[in-house]
């Protein structure tokens, strides 16, 4: 049945307790133990507990750091107020209808918030009290914000964004920040540079699920991913005024920041090098290669005993995201773009991007690969586009392997495009590319179903039937250990 979504972090641990997922560990080191830890749960353990770390070594109880926190796919179900019990791809499409459904509500303004109950201001800040975590070998330091929600607000139209953006801890005021180009948080702070001026900035660190989610969501340009979270939510999300920046901040979050980002050509720093979610260091043991903007801290606040969120990438074999709200996104944006029978849709790290479709005329497989390299949800940063038949599920790496295994002609049906919006993080980007920054790539697509034509005639497939698996597994689960289907 469905749940209340969770108003804050601390609501979410409760309810991930409540369904048994969540695991405490205690005495461990932020410097890389935690992250390597983090990283084997994720790869090794089937839908990978909740882990909340408590006395962090050279840090007082109750300081803690929360990993893992939508590797499971019931947990994702829980931060969107979703019955836990449905499958995964049918959470896909109930949240990717809660989604579209979701009217804009405006934030509610309150006066006295949990956030607000330490604050350190001018000489007392120090972003070295929190256990920022050391999470790969290769690292080049601790990293702050990678469970973050940075909030800046554009000067000409006043619009507010909120963004995911990594943020390396420099000095104990001092944070750096990559935004990759094109995104809205670094075309806000372009616009204040150009004037010659500091971008005022908030960020939290650790935030109700929602909050989060909306932050890593690719929305059109001048609307509010504040409004869009009080729409998931059916209420307004809680915030208060900076008393710095006048900026909008969560109320319920567990530790926020307030300062400003120069332009580069006053202060930057060298960034990184850092784990990324291709499974690389980003720029090589260089970091980015050229310095990167930075924030200069004015103001931290943090409820007692505040948890650090860490959403550190990790490779894509221990993805730590199991259940995609891109998906359900693309998924309507296909609809919207008048795609017909879509049955399912997944992506596994954003390289790999499954659409199942039934069949209804000659051409409707190119129809969906196009369509999907063009949709906002997931053209950029992609490589590969498989579209599969309906009988496929798009949630199960394993079926998906299956169909292009057997379904594609090397020849006929892997179609190569070209100059395809991407990134700088891109392992495969070459050097050259990176220096005249012309971020694109080449893209790959699939059509992993029985060829139109003659699919009446395409051997039939010897596999039980799904109902039929789904009748035997229930019956005897209480003496084979099977997941859920």
């Amino acid at each position: 049945m469905a749940q209340e979504v969770p108003d804050d972090l601390r609501e979410f641990i409760e309810a991930a307790k409540n369904v048994g997922q969540w695991r405490e560990i205690k005495k461990a080191d932020w410097n890389l133990e935690i992250g390597a830890l983090i990283e084997a749960t994720a790869e090794l353990v089937p839908q990978p507990p909740l882990l909340l770390f408590d006395d962090i070594r050279g840090y007082p109880a109750g300081f803690r750091v929360l990993g893992l926190s939508f590797a499971s796919y019931k947990r994702v179900a829980l931060a969107l107020g979703l019955p836990v019990e449905k499958s995964k791809l049918e959470l896909v499409r109930l949240a990717s209808r809660k989604i579209r459904s979701a009217q804009p509500i405006a934030p509610q303004e309150v006066s006295r918030a949990p956030v607000t109950e330490n604050m350190m201001t001018g000489d007392q800040v120090d972003l070295f009290r929190f256990p920022a975590l050391h999470s790969h070998e290769g690292d080049g330091g601790r990293y702050l914000g990678t469970g973050d929600v940075v909030i800046n607000a554009d000067p000409e139209t006043g619009f507010v964004n909120m963004g995911t953006y990594r943020m390396q801890l420099h000095q104990r005021n001092l944070l750096g920040l990559w935004m990759s180009p094109g995104q809205d948080g670094r075309m806000i702070c372009a616009k204040y540079w150009e004037r010659g001026k500091s971008c005022p900035i908030t960020a939290t660190f650790g935030q109700d699920p929602l909050t989060f989610m909306a932050s890593n969501t690719k929305i059109p340009w001048g609307t509010s991913e504040i409004d869009y979270v009080g729409g998931l939510r059916g209420k307004p999300l809680e915030i208060i005024r900076g008393p710095v920046t006048g900026l909008p901040i969560p109320a319920h979050a567990e530790i926020a920041v307030e300062g400003e980002v120069p332009p580069p050509g006053e202060e930057a720093r060298n960034e990184g090098p850092f784990g990324e979610w291709p499974g690389y260091y980003s720029g090589g043991s260089i970091g980015t290669g050229e310095p990167q903007p930075v924030v200069r801290i004015k103001a931290v606040y943090h409820r007692n005993d505040p948890i650090l969120q860490d959403e550190t990438p990790l490779w894509p074999g221990a993805y730590p995201m199991d259940l995609s709200l891109r998906a359900g996104l693309l998924w309507d944006q296909l609809e919207s773009m008048g795609v017909q029978d879509v049955v399912g849709v997944y992506d596994y790290s954003r390289y790999l991007w499954v659409v199942a479709i039934k069949q209804r005329y000659g051409g409707h497989a190119k129809q969906v690969g196009h369509a999907a390299l063009a949709a906002g949800a997931s053209a950029r940063d992609g490589r590969y586009v498989v579209v599969v038949d309906d009988d496929i599920d798009p949630t199960s790496l394993k079926e998906g392997l299956w169909a292009m295994m057997t379904r594609v002609d090397p020849k006929t049906d892997i179609e190569i495009i070209e100059g395809s919006w991407s990134t700088p993080l891109d392992p495969r980007m070459p050097p050259e590319k990176k220096t005249t920054r012309d971020y694109t790539n080449n893209r790959a697509v699939f059509y992993a179903v029985r060829p139109f034509a003659w699919r009446e005639k395409f051997p039939k497939v010897s596999r039980a039937a799904r109902q039929l698996r789904e009748t035997v597994v229930a019956k005897y689960r209480e003496i084979l250990p099977f997941p859920p289907i």
